[in-house]
């Protein structure tokens, strides 16, 4: 492959609101090196910490110029040396581009790219990486759930709250979620949810702590903490755990309410997860692939033309339903 190829990628030369998104037409495509591999890209999920990196307020900074994303679906173009999990011609996913996934080609780890079901859309792969990711290492590495445990997906109606919905459902959990949206709450219920909560109503959390017979909540996954904490501590049961998924401000709590429970919070990075916990997340989603049960939710879908809305809508729009998602044609 000539290294003089050329493609369209959304770069990003400075940090600031979401114009500072433009669509470049004249960025080589990347080689993959040793153990690396280049997927010709058909859609890229768009994550909210991706708008934050953009702002220049996510404590990790890339090096100016990039190219955000790191969910995409696709097909394999070639490989590096060293490579055999995957060819030429294979469907995958991933959720660990090195180049960039706002772009028609991408290059990825080997051990980080994952063959995706002719049974799901490349929409839906580019669904699957961070919130499914996310959502496992918060039940499971981090939370320790277990089944028969009461979880509520606090935000269930996005990219991580339908995941969370799925895998607690799978994993046997009682599973409560909220939206804001009736939508929303079609979309939790459709998604593993056994109950569904309107988190604008004046009083929804004294009915999610009716729902548990005034027990409490084992576990909450928690997508919006600036908001929600304080009370999300008077709901939990002895022993609850909060894990911090989501966060765009402070917020002031009253430490006794963790004393009154021995409850715990927790905040969750995906960063941080190791090569064998990924690995074991992923052999779980496969599973719950073939089995049925993980089928990611799209909603709304913007050409790479539209990056820029994208990022804008995903924080400025209320009422969430599945992921965002651009699509490369």
């Amino acid at each position: 492959m000539s290294g003089c190829r050329l493609m369209r990628a959304v770069r990003v030369s400075e940090f600031g609101a979401p114009s500072v998104l433009r669509l470049c037409s004249d960025v080589s495509v990347p080689q993959p090196g040793h153990r690396q591999v280049l997927i010709r890209v058909h859609a890229c999920g768009v994550n909210p910490v991706e708008t934050y990196i953009r702002a220049g307020t996510y404590p990790r900074k890339p090096p100016l110029p990039y190219t955000p994303g790191t969910d995409v679906a696709g097909v394999v173009e070639t490989v590096g040396e060293g490579v055999t999990a995957v060819k030429a011609g294979d469907r995958v996913f991933t959720m660990a581009t090195e180049s960039g996934g706002y772009a028609e080609y991408t290059v990825a780890a080997d051990q980080c790219v994952h063959k995706l079901p002719d049974a799901l859309h490349f929409t839906q792969g580019a669904a699957i990486g961070i919130p499914y990711f996310t959502a496992y290492r918060a039940l499971v590495h981090k939370a320790h759930a277990k089944a028969g445990e009461i979880v509520l997906i606090h935000g269930g109606s996005g990219g991580v709250g339908v995941a969370a919905c799925q895998l607690s459902r799978a994993l046997g959990l009682k599973v409560f979620g909220t939206a804001g949206t009736p939508e929303g709450l079609k979309l939790v219920l459709n998604n593993g949810a056994h109950l569904a909560f309107n988190h604008r109503e004046e009083g929804y959390t004294d009915k999610i702590m009716e729902a548990t017979e005034g027990r409490g909540i084992d576990v909450i996954v928690e997508m919006l903490s600036n908001v929600n904490l304080s009370e999300d501590l008077k709901m939990l049961a002895l022993g609850g755990r909060v894990m911090i998924i989501g966060c765009r401000g402070s917020i002031e709590i009253n430490p006794r309410d963790t004393m009154a429970k021995e409850s715990s919070i927790m905040g969750v990075v995906l960063s941080f997860a190791t090569p064998e916990e990924n690995k074991e997340s992923a052999a779980l989603f496969y599973a719950g692939m073939e089995a049925g049960w993980l089928r990611p939710v799209v909603g709304s879908q913007y050409p790479l033309t539209e990056a820029a809305q994208a990022h804008h809508d995903i924080i400025e729009c209320p009422g969430a339903a599945g992921k965002r998602v651009l699509v490369v044609e």
